[in-house]
């Protein structure tokens, strides 16, 4: 059974969907009341042995219900016929009859076949042994009354069903939720670790070296330099400790493979690997890369392979024919263009944040970033320098 939410933000399942036994409680309480007041009436005016009988095969039936409902809600009924028959009004017999009928519906049994097995017994008393004493409102009471019971067990058992759909359903989704959102953060935990490593971690060590060649070169008399550069030297070592010790508690408790999290960060010399990752995947890419041979600041190699492989996603789920890539130099700038025709996707349209996140990455990396669509053509064009600098 669903667990029912004691939160603030969302409604609490009425006691009875909780604990359905409680209805079942209540309709067998009423139950034996009736029988009992039944019992005390019978032997109050000295009722006969037939009397009294008929009124103890009522009450039997309805103990038998507790176990077997069917067999338990036809002796029920069927002692409507009893009292009936030895001259007393049926009305306790119907009324525990109905509360039976109640607590069948309720437990799933097929309300049409219990109802028509009380109002079957109701009816026939009333119309043969009963000679139809009290006229057609009594007779139309009758009928009622066993299709109020079994109608009203129905509704409750199917509202409670209902409920418990939504309940199920609601916390499906609250789990996929947050699976998705305990993913999307471990992707970018492990992305940001990939570019400490790669990219704050070469230049920590580039820096390092720079500082080493300088304190050699220095004359034998710059004291005070040479103390500098050695406290310089200090703080770059500090630093990749206290990259190191981000690294760990980044990757903590991470699920991912050790290929993965140790994979090197993106750069320009995977881009023709990137392209016939798409390629073995069934898109026809038509590439035209021409990567500067100078130096290139890794975090702008990170980025344009991210725009390249968000535009190849796009083209891939919804484009359609060839997808043309050029990454080449021009002016100074890295130039970054993927274009492909616009398709009637299987996959349905996309949410947008593919795009929202690619423009945040290029303009980290202090680029600028141009989409065309003009609904046959979807365009993609970043120019980035390539020591970072920014882009007007």
């Amino acid at each position: 059974m669903a667990k029912a939410h004691n939160n603030h933000d969302e409604p609490v399942a009425p006691l009875w969907v909780r604990r359905p036994e409680a209805l079942h409680l209540i309709a067998y309480s009423l139950a034996a009341l009736v029988f009992t007041g039944q019992i005390v009436a019978a032997i109050l005016r000295g009722s006969d042995w037939p009397t009294a009988l008929s009124v103890l095969l009522a009450g039997g039936g309805v103990a038998l219900s507790w176990r077997r409902p069917w067999a338990g809600l036809v002796v029920t009924s069927a002692a409507s016929f009893a009292v009936t028959a030895v001259g007393h009004d049926p009305l306790s017999v119907w009324m525990m009859a109905v509360l039976v009928l109640f607590s069948v519906t309720v437990r799933g049994k097929q309300p049409l076949v219990g109802t028509g097995i009380v109002a079957a017994f109701f009816l026939g008393a009333f119309m043969t042994l009963g000679g139809f004493r009290g006229g057609a409102i009594v007779g139309a009471a009758a009928l009622f009354s066993a299709i109020a019971g079994g109608a009203t067990g129905a509704a409750l058992r199917i509202h409670r069903e209902h409920w418990l759909t939504l309940e199920e359903r609601a916390e499906s989704a609250i789990a996929t939720r947050e699976i998705e959102a305990t993913r999307r953060v471990t992707e970018e935990r492990l992305r940001i670790a990939r570019d400490l490593h790669d990219v704050i971690g070469h230049q920590v060590a580039m820096l390092s070296m720079h500082l080493g060649a300088a304190e050699i070169g220095l004359p034998e008399d710059a004291d005070s330099s040479r103390q500098a550069l050695v406290s310089a030297r200090s703080s770059a070592r500090t630093v990749v400790v206290e990259t190191q010790r981000i690294l760990a508690l980044l990757r903590l408790a991470d699920d991912i493979s050790d290929d993965e999290a140790l994979r090197p960060t993106p750069a320009l010399s995977g881009l023709e690997g990137l392209v016939a990752s798409f390629e073995s995947i069934g898109l026809d890419v038509r590439p035209s890369i021409d990567i500067p041979a100078g130096f290139v600041e890794p975090s702008v190699g990170v980025t344009v392979y991210r725009v390249v492989q968000e535009a190849l996603t796009n083209a891939y789920r919804h484009g359609e024919g060839a997808a043309t890539v050029e990454v080449r130099e021009r002016d100074g700038r890295i130039c970054v263009t993927v274009e492909n025709r616009v398709g009637h996707s299987p996959h349905g349209p996309g949410s947008g944040l593919g795009l929202l996140g690619m423009r945040e990455r290029v303009e980290s990396s202090s680029g600028r970033l141009t989409i065309d669509n003009d609904d046959e053509r979807f365009r993609v064009h970043a120019e980035f320098s390539p020591l970072g600098a920014v882009v007007r």
